[in-house]
């Protein structure tokens, strides 16, 4: 497929969907099979940061989409050309950094810490997890605001509508864990009612929220006119990215195929 800057948000999105779904089946196995190795630490944070990089990931897209439509001048004619590639990097470190930051300081990378700032990284972690559900937040509704109320009218595209589902369905099913482990334990009442079975809940909603996304992708690209239609995954996938309005889209599509029949 040919790569823009959203399409390289998705995949860096999928890599964090991917590792996160990876360190469940492993942990998933050693728990069926009774694996008496302790390297459930080293799960936890992988585990941890491949939902902070996909919480990034998401306030990137959401971050993006509002920038091209807000300012689509300086959007398609200023902004530098390798953004999206830059941004993901930065992401990554970051999210790698912090999941290191908080494992070495609560103990759980290594059973032993000389300092304790468990606390402190905490701290942090819940202010970050925060300024992430708050910057999706405020973007889409940005959106929204430029789409019903702007002086020039903005159509709706294949691709906000997938950006749109995506926000959504992480808010019910990925923003929950990040809540209940970072958010609401610190409050005491809640830590006692705390338990191990809201903890699995939580962490199979975020796995549901992981394998959600593929299936949003295919769904928005196979519905034409409310109705389904069975193609291949690249042209799925492709109308799921699509940037352009359906009737620009569908006269465009023709014309390029009867230039491949001329050619051909």
């Amino acid at each position: 497929m040919h790569r823009n800057a959203f399409t390289i948000y998705v995949l860096n999105l999928a890599g964090a969907d991917f590792l996160q779904l990876c360190t469940q089946v492993v942990h998933s196995l050693k728990c069926v099979l009774h694996v008496n190795i302790n390297y459930y630490s080293f799960l936890g944070f992988l585990f941890m940061f491949a939902y902070f990089a996909g919480l990034c990931m998401i306030a990137a897209i959401n971050v993006e989409r509002c920038l091209s439509v807000i300012w689509p001048i300086w959007y398609h004619c200023q902004r530098p050309r390798h953004t999206s590639t830059i941004v993901c990097v930065l992401l990554w470190t970051f999210c790698l950094l912090l999941s290191l930051l908080v494992g070495l300081g609560c103990g759980r990378i290594f059973s032993v810490s000389k300092y304790n700032f468990c606390d402190t990284f905490k701290f942090i972690t819940t202010a970050f997890i925060i300024v992430l559900t708050v910057v999706p937040s405020v973007s889409t509704l940005a959106l929204l605001v430029k789409i019903i109320c702007g002086s020039h009218r903005v159509r709706v595209t294949r691709l906000y509508i997938t950006i749109a589902l995506t926000v959504v369905v992480f808010i019910f099913f990925g923003l929950p864990l990040g809540i209940c482990m970072f958010i609401l334990r610190k409050f005491e009442e809640f830590r006692r009612s705390y338990s191990y079975n809201i903890h699995e809940v939580m962490i199979f909603l975020s796995c549901v929220n992981s394998c959600a996304n593929p299936i949003i992708y295919l769904l928005v690209g196979s519905i034409t006119h409310c109705r389904f239609q069975c193609q291949s995954l690249k042209l799925l996938l492709q109308r799921a990215m699509q940037d352009t309005p359906e009737e620009e889209s569908g006269e465009r599509v023709p014309s390029q195929r009867s230039g491949e029949l001329e050619t051909i």
